[in-house]
């Protein structure tokens, strides 16, 4: 028995060995061939023999085991009927839900507010116009709204205005919804500032960008509908 353990043990070893050589053969195959390619993340076995998963960042990339073919596009499990690409990318971009400064944020509460979702908008953002207009069809939910001025010239004015504002929500709301001009005003923005480089520290460059109580964040506008179904499988997971 101490000596089949014995081997079992070396054969171990040496299937460790053998991947650390073979991520290491992955590694410096895509860096001299593709500069982009030069500070990989992560070199990962996939479910599929004989192909590797490439993590740069976020960004997910499969190759073969020498690097000689580099794939970007989506792995399927046809029998599981799962896009474990999709599936690896929202791993890797989800946020801790409880660890967003919400006081950097203003509230706006439906109902008994018990679900919760944090939205990431710019105040000239067409999409978060239509997004927000498919909120309201969404009750019993507090939105954390993150002001994030990135896409005009005037979207940092916009935004200080409403965050200066008595009543953050009506003139957001107001401003959203009926294209009502929010009176000049002025106060401290530095929340406004932090929510600009918590943004760039977790890769959100679009508007509007959606995060659930699970961590998943999903980019761009969504219907109540598909709203309201992530949220219901997040309280029935509870």
């Amino acid at each position: 028995m101490k000596l089949v353990t014995t081997l079992l043990a070396g054969a171990a070893l040496l299937t460790g060995v053998g991947a650390f050589a073979q991520e290491a053969a992955i590694r410096k195959s895509l860096a001299e061939r593709i500069p982009q390619l030069q500070n990989i993340d992560e070199v990962v076995a996939t479910p599929m023999k004989g192909l590797y998963e490439v993590r740069v960042g976020t960004d997910v990339f499969y190759t073969d085991a020498t690097g000689s073919y580099l794939i970007q596009g989506e792995l399927i499990d046809t029998k599981a009927r799962r896009n474990l690409t999709e599936d690896r990318i929202n791993k890797l971009t989800a946020i801790d839900f409880n660890a967003l400064p919400t006081a950097d944020a203003f509230t706006i509460v439906r109902g008994n507010g018990k679900r919760k979702i944090a939205v990431f908008e710019d105040p000239n953002c067409g999409y978060c116009k239509r997004f927000e207009k498919d909120l309201q069809n969404i009750d019993n939910v507090t939105v954390y709204l993150y002001l994030y001025p990135i896409l005009s010239p005037d979207s940092a004015e916009k935004s200080r205005n409403i965050w200066c504002s008595k009543d953050r929500a009506k003139e957001w709301e107001d401003h959203m919804l009926r294209d009502k001009v929010t009176p000049s005003a002025s106060c401290d923005t530095a929340a406004i500032q932090r929510n600009l480089a918590l943004g760039r520290k977790h890769k959100i460059t679009g508007t509007p960008t959606i995060i659930f109580q699970d961590g998943t964040r999903v980019p761009g506008a969504i219907s109540s509908q598909e709203v309201e179904k992530r949220l219901n499988a997040i309280t029935a997971s509870k």
